[in-house]
C-alpha cells in the first residue's frame, strides 16, 4: 500500500501523485498548464522541503532524496540512492496547476493509485511542488497539506555537460 510505503520510507515521504478532485472542485475553469507538461518535468530532482499533514518535514527525513522523473515514470530513490519509490504517471494539463495521478509499481503497493497537482515554479522553471493525496485521503485543490496529503518541493539537478572528460 502506497500510504504503508510513503510512512515506512524513512528517508523519504516518497513522492509521486496527483489529483482528480479539481475537477469537481468547481466548475471554474482555470487556464491550461503549458509549462508543466512530462517533457518539461524530465530530470533529477533532489527534494528540498516536505510537508505531510499540515506539518513541516524534518530536513533529516528528506535530506538526500531524489526524484527522477521521466516522460512516463517518477522514481524516488533514498540518500543513498536506494529507490524506494516507484510510479507511472499521468498529467492533465487542461488546468492550472497540473493534475498529476500516479499508478504505484512497489511490489507492495502496485496499482495503488495517488492522485494531485504539481506545478513547475514560475519564476524558477527548475523548481517543481509536488501534493498528493494517500490513496484513501482527499484529493488536494491547492498546495496546502491536509489530513493523508503529503506535499514536496523539488529542485531539478544540474544536467551535466560533456566536456570529453
Amino acid at each position: 500500500m502506497l500510504m504503508l510505503k510513503l510512512s515506512a520510507a524513512p528517508a523519504l515521504l516518497v513522492l509521486l501523485t496527483s489529483l482528480g478532485a479539481a475537477q469537481q472542485a468547481g466548475s471554474t475553469t482555470k487556464a491550461a498548464d503549458k509549462t508543466t507538461t512530462p517533457e518539461s518535468l524530465v530530470g533529477r530532482y533532489v527534494i528540498t522541503s516536505g510537508e505531510k499533514e499540515g506539518v513541516k518535514e524534518p530536513e533529516e527525513r528528506i535530506k538526500g532524496t531524489t526524484v527522477t522523473f521521466t516522460k512516463e515514470t517518477v522514481i524516488v530513490a533514498d540518500k543513498d540512492k536506494k529507490e524506494i519509490f516507484s510510479a507511472s504517471y499521468t498529467l492533465d494539463t487542461t488546468s492550472t496547476p497540473a493534475q498529476i495521478t500516479m499508478t504505484s509499481r512497489v511490489k507492495e503497493s502496485a496499482g495503488e493509485i495517488a492522485r494531485g497537482l504539481i506545478q513547475k515554479d514560475k519564476d524558477d522553471d527548475k523548481v517543481v511542488r509536488l501534493i498528493y493525496a494517500l490513496p484513501t485521503g482527499e484529493i488536494p485543490t491547492e498546495f496546502k497539506t491536509k489530513e493523508k496529503q503529503l506535499m514536496f518541493v523539488l529542485k531539478k539537478e544540474a544536467t551535466p555537460t560533456s566536456n570529453g572528460q
